[in-house]
């Protein structure tokens, strides 16, 4: 299966799976612990976040923000989010983020749990899309699975793709590209790709704050 084809199955499950998508964060503390961090994070003026979901995080960075563009590929998950998000300064955007390229700069990038579904071999691009959003002085706020929680998922082995497996409550069963990023490995990674970050594991996940090292990530992509 190559990319294009697993991300389509990602995107089925996203929007097949919507009205589940919530029941984590009902269910785990530590989850709730997460989204309580916000408070804590540097977020400023006019934020962007990717992959938004149902909002679950949307509704808080209104409250730290000027303004929240808010995108995501799944029309379901995007519905919840407006239903649960009524601030005036937040925009929806239906938008594969693969294809999307931002149409202005923002103060802060922010995503949730989506790191880890971007496939290795799209991570220098998508990197390239975030930093063509960042405006200068910028930070780039991320949070994610670390390596213990891929004991909670059906891991495939072998697969050309980091990958897992999620069943819905109907029975179907989808794959998804799974990446569960080491702390030491990603601040290698994207330090190779020109960027400093700061990532603090947090009970089997991860909070991390990037920036570019420099201003040759800005000149790349201006």
């Amino acid at each position: 299966m190559d990319d294009d084809a697993l991300l389509a199955e990602q995107l089925a499950y996203y929007r097949a799976g919507a009205a589940e998508y919530d029941r984590p964060y009902a269910q785990l503390a530590d989850l709730q612990d997460l989204l309580a961090s916000v408070d804590t994070l540097p977020i400023t003026g006019d934020v962007l976040e990717l992959a938004c979901g149902t909002g679950q995080w949307t509704r808080l960075l209104a409250t730290r923000a000027r303004s929240v563009t808010a995108v995501d590929a799944a029309a379901e998950t995007l519905a919840l989010a407006r239903a649960r998000t009524d601030a005036p300064t937040v925009e929806f955007v239906e938008a594969d983020l693969f294809a999307w390229r931002p149409p202005r700069r923002y103060d802060t990038v922010f995503f949730s749990f989506w790191l880890s579904h971007v496939p290795p071999a799209r991570l220098p691009r998508f990197w390239s899309t975030v930093a063509e959003a960042l405006a200068p002085g910028g930070k780039v706020i991320f949070i994610d699975d670390g390596p213990a929680e891929a004991a909670t998922e059906v891991v495939l082995a072998d697969h050309p793709v980091p990958a897992a497996v999620r069943r819905l409550d109907d029975g179907s069963e989808y794959r998804i590209v799974k990446v569960f990023h080491d702390p030491r490995t990603l601040t290698r990674d994207l330090t190779a790709l020109g960027w400093s970050v700061r990532i603090r594991p947090v009970a089997g996940r991860f909070i991390a704050v990037a920036e570019p090292a420099n201003d040759t990530v800005h000149r790349i992509n201006s």
